[in-house]
Protein backbone atom coordinates (compact mmCIF):
# COMPACT_ATOMS: atom_id res chain seq x y z
CA UNK A 1 0.00 0.00 0.00
CA UNK A 2 1.33 3.44 -0.97
CA UNK A 3 1.30 5.91 1.92
CA UNK A 4 1.25 9.58 0.83
CA UNK A 5 3.91 11.96 2.18
CA UNK A 6 2.31 15.35 2.75
CA UNK A 7 3.84 18.75 3.42
CA UNK A 8 3.31 19.41 7.16
CA UNK A 9 2.00 22.60 8.69
CA UNK A 10 4.76 24.61 10.38
CA UNK A 11 2.69 27.57 11.54
CA UNK A 12 -0.70 29.20 11.05
CA UNK A 13 0.70 32.03 8.94
CA UNK A 14 2.61 29.76 6.51
CA UNK A 15 0.73 28.09 3.67
CA UNK A 16 3.51 27.39 1.17
CA UNK A 17 7.24 27.10 0.72
CA UNK A 18 9.93 25.43 -1.37
CA UNK A 19 11.11 21.83 -1.34
CA UNK A 20 14.73 22.67 -0.63
CA UNK A 21 16.42 19.30 -1.10
CA UNK A 22 15.49 15.64 -1.06
CA UNK A 23 17.48 13.56 1.42
CA UNK A 24 16.29 10.33 -0.18
CA UNK A 25 16.38 9.29 -3.83
CA UNK A 26 13.49 7.64 -5.70
CA UNK A 27 13.59 3.92 -5.02
CA UNK A 28 15.45 4.26 -1.70
CA UNK A 29 14.25 2.19 1.21
CA UNK A 30 13.44 4.51 4.11
CA UNK A 31 12.82 3.76 7.75
CA UNK A 32 10.36 5.51 10.03
CA UNK A 33 12.06 8.62 11.38
CA UNK A 34 14.40 9.11 8.41
CA UNK A 35 14.70 12.66 7.09
CA UNK A 36 12.99 12.78 3.69
CA UNK A 37 13.38 16.40 2.59
CA UNK A 38 13.86 20.01 3.68
CA UNK A 39 10.86 22.34 3.60
CA UNK A 40 12.04 25.95 3.17
CA UNK A 41 9.51 28.58 4.20
CA UNK A 42 9.67 32.33 4.39
CA UNK A 43 10.87 32.14 8.00
CA UNK A 44 12.42 28.76 8.78
CA UNK A 45 13.72 25.58 7.17
CA UNK A 46 12.14 22.39 8.52
CA UNK A 47 13.18 18.77 8.09
CA UNK A 48 10.32 16.43 7.22
CA UNK A 49 10.54 12.86 8.50
CA UNK A 50 9.10 9.55 7.32
CA UNK A 51 6.16 8.21 9.35
CA UNK A 52 6.50 4.69 7.98
CA UNK A 53 9.05 2.38 6.40
CA UNK A 54 9.12 1.36 2.75
CA UNK A 55 10.36 2.33 -0.70
CA UNK A 56 9.91 5.99 -1.60
CA UNK A 57 8.65 7.44 -4.86
CA UNK A 58 9.12 11.21 -5.19
CA UNK A 59 6.50 13.25 -7.04
CA UNK A 60 8.14 16.72 -7.15
CA UNK A 61 11.70 17.86 -7.63
CA UNK A 62 14.13 20.01 -5.65
CA UNK A 63 13.35 23.71 -5.74
CA UNK A 64 9.64 23.20 -6.43
CA UNK A 65 7.17 25.52 -4.71
CA UNK A 66 4.83 23.38 -2.62
CA UNK A 67 1.70 23.95 -0.51
CA UNK A 68 1.03 22.80 3.03
CA UNK A 69 -0.90 19.52 2.78
CA UNK A 70 0.34 18.75 -0.75
CA UNK A 71 1.42 15.16 -1.48
CA UNK A 72 5.07 15.24 -2.58
CA UNK A 73 5.93 11.53 -2.38
CA UNK A 74 4.60 8.07 -1.70
CA UNK A 75 6.06 5.29 0.43
CA UNK A 76 5.26 1.71 -0.54
CA UNK A 77 4.85 -0.15 2.76
CA UNK A 78 4.60 -3.52 1.02
CA UNK A 79 8.02 -3.26 -0.61
CA UNK A 80 10.60 -5.61 0.82
CA UNK A 81 13.47 -4.08 2.73
CA UNK A 82 16.95 -4.63 1.28
CA UNK A 83 19.25 -7.08 3.04
CA UNK A 84 20.32 -5.59 6.37
CA UNK A 85 17.49 -3.05 6.66
CA UNK A 86 15.04 -5.60 8.07
CA UNK A 87 17.57 -6.65 10.69
CA UNK A 88 18.02 -3.06 11.76
CA UNK A 89 14.27 -2.55 12.12
CA UNK A 90 13.85 -5.80 14.03
CA UNK A 91 16.47 -5.05 16.66
CA UNK A 92 15.67 -1.67 18.17
CA UNK A 93 16.57 -2.83 21.68
CA UNK A 94 20.11 -3.87 20.76
CA UNK A 95 22.82 -2.33 22.95
CA UNK A 96 23.97 0.98 21.49
CA UNK A 97 27.39 1.03 19.85
CA UNK A 98 29.72 3.70 21.22
CA UNK A 99 30.37 5.43 17.92
CA UNK A 100 27.28 4.54 15.96
CA UNK A 101 29.00 2.03 13.64
CA UNK A 102 26.98 1.31 10.59
CA UNK A 103 24.68 4.20 11.35
CA UNK A 104 22.45 2.05 13.57
CA UNK A 105 22.43 4.50 16.46
CA UNK A 106 22.52 7.79 14.58
CA UNK A 107 19.58 10.13 15.03
CA UNK A 108 18.15 11.63 11.81
CA UNK A 109 19.85 14.98 12.47
CA UNK A 110 23.23 13.36 13.17
CA UNK A 111 22.89 11.06 10.18
CA UNK A 112 22.17 14.02 7.90
CA UNK A 113 25.30 15.86 9.09
CA UNK A 114 27.42 12.74 8.65
CA UNK A 115 26.15 12.24 5.09
CA UNK A 116 26.43 15.91 4.14
CA UNK A 117 30.06 16.17 5.25
CA UNK A 118 30.99 12.61 4.18
CA UNK A 119 32.25 11.66 7.63
CA UNK A 120 33.14 8.29 9.13
CA UNK A 121 30.97 8.17 12.25
CA UNK A 122 33.09 5.41 13.76
CA UNK A 123 36.05 7.81 13.96
CA UNK A 124 34.18 10.43 16.00
CA UNK A 125 33.99 10.00 19.79
CA UNK A 126 30.45 10.21 21.15
CA UNK A 127 29.58 12.10 24.33
CA UNK A 128 25.92 11.09 24.56
CA UNK A 129 24.41 8.39 26.74
CA UNK A 130 26.35 5.10 26.43
CA UNK A 131 28.79 6.78 24.05
CA UNK A 132 26.10 7.67 21.52
CA UNK A 133 26.94 10.31 18.93
CA UNK A 134 25.00 13.54 19.33
CA UNK A 135 24.78 16.51 17.01
CA UNK A 136 27.24 18.59 19.05
CA UNK A 137 29.88 15.86 18.57
CA UNK A 138 29.55 16.18 14.80
CA UNK A 139 29.56 19.99 14.82
CA UNK A 140 32.62 20.07 17.09
CA UNK A 141 34.42 17.58 14.85
CA UNK A 142 33.64 19.62 11.73
CA UNK A 143 34.82 22.83 13.44
CA UNK A 144 38.05 21.17 14.55
CA UNK A 145 38.65 19.88 11.03
CA UNK A 146 38.14 23.38 9.61
CA UNK A 147 40.65 24.84 12.08
CA UNK A 148 43.18 22.15 11.22
CA UNK A 149 42.71 22.84 7.52
CA UNK A 150 43.16 26.56 8.09
CA UNK A 151 46.68 26.09 9.49
CA UNK A 152 47.69 23.57 6.82
CA UNK A 153 49.37 25.24 3.82
CA UNK A 154 47.10 24.98 0.82
CA UNK A 155 48.56 23.55 -2.38
CA UNK A 156 49.42 26.09 -5.03
CA UNK A 157 46.66 26.25 -7.62
CA UNK A 158 47.40 25.23 -11.17
CA UNK A 159 46.75 28.12 -13.53
CA UNK A 160 44.25 27.10 -16.20
CA UNK A 161 43.93 28.87 -19.55
CA UNK A 162 40.75 30.83 -20.08
CA UNK A 163 38.14 29.14 -22.24
CA UNK A 164 36.78 31.32 -25.07
CA UNK A 165 33.31 32.56 -24.16
CA UNK A 166 31.72 31.20 -27.30
CA UNK A 167 32.56 27.58 -26.42
CA UNK A 168 31.67 27.73 -22.73
CA UNK A 169 28.50 25.81 -21.88
CA UNK A 170 28.52 24.82 -18.23
CA UNK A 171 25.56 23.90 -16.02
CA UNK A 172 25.06 26.23 -13.05
CA UNK A 173 25.55 23.35 -10.64
CA UNK A 174 29.06 22.72 -11.98
CA UNK A 175 30.07 26.32 -12.59
CA UNK A 176 31.73 26.81 -9.23
CA UNK A 177 34.43 24.24 -10.01
CA UNK A 178 34.80 24.89 -13.72
CA UNK A 179 37.95 26.75 -14.89
CA UNK A 180 37.54 30.03 -16.72
CA UNK A 181 34.10 30.94 -15.40
CA UNK A 182 33.58 34.43 -14.00
CA UNK A 183 30.11 34.14 -12.48
CA UNK A 184 27.74 31.54 -11.08
CA UNK A 185 24.00 31.65 -10.57
CA UNK A 186 21.88 30.03 -7.91
CA UNK A 187 18.27 30.49 -6.94
CA UNK A 188 17.57 32.54 -3.83
CA UNK A 189 16.35 30.50 -0.91
CA UNK A 190 12.85 31.14 0.38
CA UNK A 191 14.36 32.56 3.57
CA UNK A 192 16.66 34.94 1.68
CA UNK A 193 13.77 36.11 -0.51
CA UNK A 194 11.66 36.79 2.57
CA UNK A 195 14.46 38.70 4.27
CA UNK A 196 14.87 40.84 1.14
CA UNK A 197 11.13 41.51 0.93
CA UNK A 198 10.91 42.46 4.61
CA UNK A 199 13.88 44.83 4.44
CA UNK A 200 12.52 46.62 1.38
CA UNK A 201 9.03 46.73 2.90
CA UNK A 202 10.36 48.16 6.17
CA UNK A 203 12.13 51.00 4.39
CA UNK A 204 9.18 51.70 2.12
CA UNK A 205 6.42 51.68 4.74
CA UNK A 206 8.11 53.14 7.82
CA UNK A 207 9.67 56.55 8.43
CA UNK A 208 13.02 55.21 9.60
CA UNK A 209 15.50 57.44 11.36
CA UNK A 210 18.70 56.59 13.27
CA UNK A 211 20.25 58.32 16.28
CA UNK A 212 23.69 57.58 17.72
CA UNK A 213 25.56 57.78 20.99
CA UNK A 214 28.87 56.59 22.36
CA UNK A 215 29.14 54.31 25.37
CA UNK A 216 32.10 54.02 27.73
CA UNK A 217 32.38 50.27 28.29
CA UNK A 218 34.87 50.56 31.17
CA UNK A 219 32.47 49.74 34.03
CA UNK A 220 30.83 46.78 32.33
CA UNK A 221 34.18 45.40 31.15
CA UNK A 222 35.63 45.72 34.66
CA UNK A 223 32.61 43.99 36.21
CA UNK A 224 32.73 41.25 33.59
CA UNK A 225 36.46 40.66 34.06
CA UNK A 226 36.22 40.63 37.87
CA UNK A 227 33.49 37.99 38.06
CA UNK A 228 34.03 36.02 34.83
CA UNK A 229 35.71 33.00 36.45
CA UNK A 230 33.11 32.71 39.22
CA UNK A 231 30.31 33.18 36.69
CA UNK A 232 31.64 30.38 34.46
CA UNK A 233 32.22 28.10 37.44
CA UNK A 234 28.65 28.54 38.68
CA UNK A 235 26.68 28.75 35.44
CA UNK A 236 28.85 26.90 32.90
CA UNK A 237 28.74 29.75 30.36
CA UNK A 238 30.76 32.90 29.83
CA UNK A 239 29.41 36.31 30.74
CA UNK A 240 29.17 38.23 27.48
CA UNK A 241 28.19 41.78 26.62
CA UNK A 242 24.86 40.88 25.04
CA UNK A 243 23.24 39.96 28.35
CA UNK A 244 24.12 43.42 29.71
CA UNK A 245 22.60 45.07 26.65
CA UNK A 246 19.44 42.98 26.94
CA UNK A 247 19.08 44.15 30.54
CA UNK A 248 19.82 47.71 29.42
CA UNK A 249 17.17 47.47 26.68
CA UNK A 250 14.55 46.30 29.19
CA UNK A 251 15.53 49.15 31.52
CA UNK A 252 15.28 51.70 28.69
CA UNK A 253 11.93 50.32 27.47
CA UNK A 254 10.57 50.68 30.98
CA UNK A 255 11.78 54.29 31.07
CA UNK A 256 10.50 55.10 27.55
CA UNK A 257 7.44 52.84 27.12
CA UNK A 258 6.33 54.39 23.82
CA UNK A 259 9.14 52.51 22.07
CA UNK A 260 7.63 49.26 23.37
CA UNK A 261 4.68 49.67 21.01
CA UNK A 262 3.71 49.09 17.40
CA UNK A 263 1.42 50.55 14.76
CA UNK A 264 -1.53 48.50 13.50
CA UNK A 265 -3.59 50.39 10.94
CA UNK A 266 -4.62 53.62 12.61
CA UNK A 267 -4.02 52.30 16.13
CA UNK A 268 -0.99 52.19 18.42
CA UNK A 269 -0.69 48.92 20.33
CA UNK A 270 1.18 49.33 23.62
CA UNK A 271 3.07 46.24 24.84
CA UNK A 272 3.40 45.51 28.55
CA UNK A 273 5.86 42.64 28.19
CA UNK A 274 9.52 42.48 27.21
CA UNK A 275 10.25 39.84 24.56
CA UNK A 276 13.61 40.87 23.08
CA UNK A 277 14.80 39.61 19.67
CA UNK A 278 18.50 38.82 19.23
CA UNK A 279 19.86 38.85 15.67
CA UNK A 280 21.90 35.73 14.82
CA UNK A 281 23.75 35.49 11.51
CA UNK A 282 24.02 32.11 9.75
CA UNK A 283 25.07 30.90 6.32
CA UNK A 284 21.40 30.63 5.36
CA UNK A 285 20.52 34.15 6.48
CA UNK A 286 19.69 36.28 9.50
CA UNK A 287 17.45 34.88 12.24
CA UNK A 288 16.03 36.93 15.11
CA UNK A 289 14.91 34.47 17.82
CA UNK A 290 13.13 35.96 20.81
CA UNK A 291 14.01 35.92 24.51
CA UNK A 292 10.63 35.59 26.21
CA UNK A 293 10.03 37.79 29.26
CA UNK A 294 13.60 39.05 29.24
CA UNK A 295 12.80 41.29 32.20
CA UNK A 296 12.47 38.16 34.33
CA UNK A 297 15.68 36.51 33.09
CA UNK A 298 19.03 36.54 34.85
CA UNK A 299 22.28 37.35 33.04
CA UNK A 300 23.11 33.63 33.06
CA UNK A 301 19.67 32.74 31.72
CA UNK A 302 20.09 35.22 28.88
CA UNK A 303 23.55 33.92 27.96
CA UNK A 304 22.36 30.29 27.97
CA UNK A 305 19.31 31.10 25.87
CA UNK A 306 21.41 32.93 23.28
CA UNK A 307 23.88 30.03 23.06
CA UNK A 308 21.00 27.56 22.59
CA UNK A 309 19.49 29.71 19.84
CA UNK A 310 22.86 30.06 18.10
CA UNK A 311 23.31 26.27 18.06
CA UNK A 312 19.79 25.75 16.73
CA UNK A 313 20.29 28.38 14.04
CA UNK A 314 23.60 26.86 12.94
CA UNK A 315 22.01 23.41 12.73
CA UNK A 316 18.96 24.75 10.86
CA UNK A 317 16.59 23.87 13.70
CA UNK A 318 15.13 27.28 14.52
CA UNK A 319 11.36 26.87 14.88
CA UNK A 320 8.75 29.38 13.78
CA UNK A 321 7.68 29.81 17.40
CA UNK A 322 11.23 30.91 18.27
CA UNK A 323 10.92 33.92 15.95
CA UNK A 324 7.45 35.24 16.72
CA UNK A 325 6.29 37.98 19.05
CA UNK A 326 9.34 40.17 19.72
CA UNK A 327 8.76 43.79 20.80
CA UNK A 328 12.31 45.09 20.30
CA UNK A 329 15.48 43.76 18.63
CA UNK A 330 19.23 43.99 19.21
CA UNK A 331 21.87 43.33 16.56
CA UNK A 332 25.63 43.21 17.15
CA UNK A 333 27.66 44.12 14.10
CA UNK A 334 30.66 44.56 16.37
CA UNK A 335 31.41 40.84 16.27
CA UNK A 336 32.27 41.34 12.59
CA UNK A 337 34.29 44.51 13.22
CA UNK A 338 31.62 47.10 12.40
CA UNK A 339 32.35 50.58 13.73
CA UNK A 340 28.98 52.12 12.88
CA UNK A 341 25.80 51.14 11.06
CA UNK A 342 22.11 51.99 10.71
CA UNK A 343 20.18 48.78 11.42
CA UNK A 344 16.73 48.31 9.89
CA UNK A 345 13.68 47.93 12.12
CA UNK A 346 12.14 44.46 12.25
CA UNK A 347 8.39 45.07 11.53
CA UNK A 348 6.03 45.48 13.28
CA UNK A 349 8.46 46.59 15.98
CA UNK A 350 9.17 50.31 16.37
CA UNK A 351 12.91 50.27 17.01
CA UNK A 352 16.14 48.26 16.91
CA UNK A 353 19.43 48.74 18.78
CA UNK A 354 22.72 48.32 16.94
CA UNK A 355 25.88 47.39 18.89
CA UNK A 356 29.34 47.87 17.35
CA UNK A 357 32.96 47.06 18.05
CA UNK A 358 34.76 48.38 21.11
CA UNK A 359 37.77 50.58 20.36
CA UNK A 360 40.13 52.43 22.71
CA UNK A 361 39.56 56.13 22.06
CA UNK A 362 40.74 59.36 23.71
CA UNK A 363 37.93 61.02 25.69
CA UNK A 364 37.72 63.99 28.02
CA UNK A 365 37.16 62.96 31.66
CA UNK A 366 36.95 65.76 34.25
CA UNK A 367 39.05 68.03 32.08
CA UNK A 368 41.69 65.39 31.31
CA UNK A 369 42.18 63.21 28.25
CA UNK A 370 41.97 59.51 28.99
CA UNK A 371 41.92 56.41 26.83
CA UNK A 372 38.65 54.52 27.30
CA UNK A 373 37.03 51.51 25.55
CA UNK A 374 34.25 53.13 23.54
CA UNK A 375 31.37 51.58 21.62
CA UNK A 376 29.21 53.52 19.19
CA UNK A 377 25.56 52.51 19.60
CA UNK A 378 22.77 53.19 17.10
CA UNK A 379 19.01 53.24 17.53
CA UNK A 380 16.91 53.06 14.38
CA UNK A 381 13.25 53.86 15.00
CA UNK A 382 9.97 54.41 13.20
CA UNK A 383 9.42 58.16 13.35
CA UNK A 384 5.68 57.65 12.77
CA UNK A 385 5.48 56.11 16.24
CA UNK A 386 8.50 57.46 18.10
CA UNK A 387 9.47 61.11 18.47
CA UNK A 388 13.08 62.23 18.30
CA UNK A 389 13.14 63.19 21.98
CA UNK A 390 11.99 59.70 22.97
CA UNK A 391 14.57 58.02 20.74
CA UNK A 392 17.42 60.14 22.11
CA UNK A 393 16.23 59.58 25.69
CA UNK A 394 16.02 55.84 25.10
CA UNK A 395 19.60 55.68 23.82
CA UNK A 396 20.79 57.80 26.75
CA UNK A 397 19.14 55.28 29.11
CA UNK A 398 21.00 52.48 27.31
CA UNK A 399 24.22 54.43 27.79
CA UNK A 400 23.47 54.95 31.50
CA UNK A 401 22.67 51.28 32.07
CA UNK A 402 25.94 50.11 30.48
CA UNK A 403 28.15 52.78 32.02
CA UNK A 404 26.52 52.19 35.43
CA UNK A 405 25.39 48.52 35.34
CA UNK A 406 23.77 48.72 38.77
CA UNK A 407 21.00 50.92 37.34
CA UNK A 408 19.61 48.15 35.13
CA UNK A 409 20.44 45.28 37.45
CA UNK A 410 18.80 46.97 40.44
CA UNK A 411 15.97 48.37 38.25
CA UNK A 412 16.26 51.88 39.71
Amino acid sequence: MAIPVKVPSVGESITSGVLGAWRKKPGDYVKSGDVLFEFETEKVTTEVYADTAGVIKTLVGDGTEIQVGQVVAEIDETAKAPVGAAAVAAAPTAAPKPNGEGGLDLSPAVKRLVEEHQLDASQIPGTGKDGRLIKEDILNFIEARKKAAAITPAPQPVVQPLIPKEVVSIPASAAASAPGTRTTRKKMSQLRKKIADRLVSAQRQAALLTTFNEIDMSATMTLRKKFQDRFVEKHGVKLGFMSFFVKAAVYALQQVPNINARIEGDEIVQNHFFDIGIAISTEKGLFVPVLRNADQMSLAGIEKAIIDYAKKAKAGQIALSDLEGGVFSITNGGVFGSMLSTPIVNPPQSAILGMHNIVDRPVAIDGHVEIRPIMYAALTYDHRQVDGKEAVTFLVRIKEAIETPALALLEV
